[in-house]
């Protein structure tokens, strides 16, 4: 996902990508500190890669949530019951139960930081602001001469873009291209060959985030889905580059 307008005010190394705070408008510094605090804690809580994170002691057994800091069983809990939400939405074809190691909700819990970092920069006076977690996006207010925009990058060829949707709330993308051979279909164990790319746009990233990565895992059958749930749209690239769309999904041509 390539975005649009703005300017980027502020990169930030965290949750194991670069995410950019963007605005056309300047932004203060403390409301910069506080979106980088939000991104941070959930990287501290959530991430699998740390051993000792909240997240990894809750994987392995060496805690459980009565174990935790208050604070962060809080914010497990809150991410766990959408992870719930998403699996159910999707048929399963989002479930970080059924991944090696134990519950992982990496494909839920960076979208659901990035919309936290969009809140942290709102309730600091930011109007209008971006947050781009390695193409997920949240937003608020507008991009300066427009509409926040994302292009959506063409999955045969990485210098192009095959669309560009207008961006209200919040879009996600998931897809083969992006984590080669890392995206798993639950119900086989395998790698997914569903889509080359999945995009959803949507009011809440986290969700967002997750049906896209259940569309990219189970194709077609899930625009439907999508299509039922009220404020959300999906645009699908099989792995043979056939594009389809949810009725309402608002896209260009680049």
């Amino acid at each position: 996902m390539i975005t649009g307008s703005g300017t980027a005010a502020h990169l930030e190394a965290v949750m194991g990508t670069i995410v950019a705070i963007t605005s056309p408008d300047p932004l203060p510094d403390a409301a910069i500190a506080a979106a980088v605090s939000v991104l941070h804690e959930a990287d501290r809580v959530f991430s699998t890669w740390n051993p000792d994170s909240p997240m990894s002691k809750l994987r392995s057994g060496r805690a459980t949530m009565d174990d935790l800091a208050a604070p962060d069983a809080a914010h497990v809990s809150v991410v766990l019951e959408r992870c719930a939400l998403a699996k159910q939405l999707t048929g399963g074809a989002f479930d970080p139960w059924s991944l090696p190691g134990g519950v992982d909700p990496t494909g839920l819990v960076k979208g659901w930081a990035a919309a936290r970092a969009v809140g942290a920069l709102t309730a600091a006076g930011a109007t209008n602001v971006m947050v781009n977690a390695g193409g997920d996006i949240a937003v608020a207010g507008h991009g300066g001469t427009g509409p926040w925009r994302a292009g959506i990058r063409h999955p045969a060829q990485p210098q192009a873009l095959c669309a560009v949707v207008e961006v209200t709330d919040a879009v996600a993308t998931s897809g083969d291209y992006e984590r080669p051979g890392q995206l798993i279909d639950p119900a086989t164990g395998r790698t997914a060959r569903a889509a080359a790319s999945a995009t959803v746009t949507g009011p809440d990233l986290d969700l967002a985030d997750a049906l896209a990565t259940g569309l990219a895992v189970a194709g077609r059958p899930l625009l439907e889905a999508i299509d039922r749930l009220p404020g959300y749209e999906g645009y699908l690239i099989t792995d043979d580059l056939r594009h389809y769309a949810t009725p309402g999904m608002a896209f260009t041509a680049p």
